[in-house]
């Protein structure tokens, strides 16, 4: 009659641990699941705001080349000797602003590297929620037995 009551007893256990441990496993996933959408669109925000930087890098590198072009040509044309003025004085305009342009786009590909687009907050939760898992199933284990 004892051994059937504990076999109750240990079964009703067994159960309510289950049915704790589906609930509480559900409840994990959702969290995860929220914690990864949160920061997958803070990363996504960071993107959008570093492709907006190289835009207007580029549309800077632009407007340089147009207007630094002009003026810089034609002040070039008057202090180089006339047989070299038409060529000359656009290669060194176009070099200084050309440099200027790719300084600017090394810093806004700078800010997308694939190292800061890892959803790392979630990557360690999950880490360890792994790792109580594995600590919960032992308990489990040990309290079977």
């Amino acid at each position: 009659m004892d051994t059937q009551r504990n076999s109750t007893t240990q079964g009703a256990s067994v159960g309510s641990l289950l049915t704790t441990l589906t609930r509480e496993v559900t409840d994990l996933v959702r969290g995860e699941t929220a914690l990864a959408k949160a920061e997958v669109s803070e990363k996504t925000h960071q993107m959008m705001t570093a492709i907006a930087a190289i835009a207007v890098a580029g549309a800077v590198i632009f407007a340089g080349f147009l207007v630094l072009l002009a003026a810089a040509v034609a002040l070039l044309n008057e202090i180089l000797p006339p047989d070299m003025t038409p060529w000359l004085s656009a290669a060194i305009v176009g070099g200084v602003v050309a440099v200027i342009g790719l300084i600017m786009l090394s810093a806004g590909l700078n800010r997308i590297k694939a190292q800061n687009l890892a959803p790392r907050r979630t990557l360690d939760s999950l880490q360890r929620d792994r790792e109580l898992a594995r600590e919960h199933g032992h308990n489990v284990k040990e309290e079977l037995k």
